[in-house]
């Protein structure tokens, strides 16, 4: 649950799916995972833990710390320190989370310094594994996101027209340079690539860019 839209967005305060979905798996022994960047999931607190027994995995999206580009590029979400800071409640409840580091912006949140603090925050945080996805533009965020970045950072333009040339995602070469610094900064800092406590069905990149699908959810509004 939250691959493709995020359950735990503000319609949930009002309309409250969550805690009868929850029940129902719980009941039932189904396995399940999720990945939210909505601290609404605190809510639902008993029921993750009573789901923790079984085989359940919660992954919070996290892609950097810097709150200025969170400001501008993820409005209306919480912050990161939130999110993150949701990862540390559910840890200190028993409740395995891990981080998906999504989405990791080229040339506006992937440079070294970046990277080490954002894998930084997430292992003080205490999440059990964390794994990076470099941002992708689908028809629709593809749109919005060069607009944004028309907008805010004109510069990197054309150096954006030539990393997303071929389609939606980032060269492969570009996609293993941060998956490989990523991973040795988790490896550092003691908390390693994926492992039990992600979510088992995170999106991931194919190894060659995909054709258009004008039906999929856009990862900046959903993730």
């Amino acid at each position: 649950m939250g691959t493709n839209v995020n359950c735990y967005q503000r319609a949930e305060g009002r309309y409250r799916l969550m805690p009868g979905i929850l029940s129902t798996l719980v009941e039932r022994s189904n396995p399940f995972s999720i990945l939210t960047k909505g601290t609404l999931i605190l809510r639902d607190l008993e029921l993750l833990r009573a789901a923790a027994r079984s085989d359940a995995g919660v992954s919070m999206s996290v892609g950097f710390t810097d709150p200025e580009l969170w400001r501008t590029v993820e409005p209306g979400t919480p912050s990161p320190e939130r999110r993150l800071d949701t990862v540390r409640t559910l840890t200190d409840h028993g409740i395995a989370c891990g981080v998906l580091m999504a989405p990791v912006i080229p040339y506006l949140g992937d440079s070294p310094e970046q990277l080490r603090r954002t894998v930084a925050a997430i292992a003080a945080a205490g999440a059990t594994s964390v794994t990076p996805l470099v941002l992708h533009l689908r028809p629709g965020a593809r749109e919005w996101f060069l607009a944004w970045l028309d907008q805010h950072h004109p510069r990197l333009r054309r150096r954006y027209d030539a990393l997303y040339a071929d389609g939606a995602y980032a060269p492969t070469w570009h996609q293993r340079r941060i998956t490989r610094q990523v991973h040795e900064l988790a490896t550092e800092y003691g908390i390693g690539p994926a492992g039990p406590g992600a979510a088992r069905a995170l999106p991931r990149p194919p190894a060659a860019p995909a054709a258009p699908d004008p039906a999929a959810g856009t990862q900046l509004a959903l993730l």
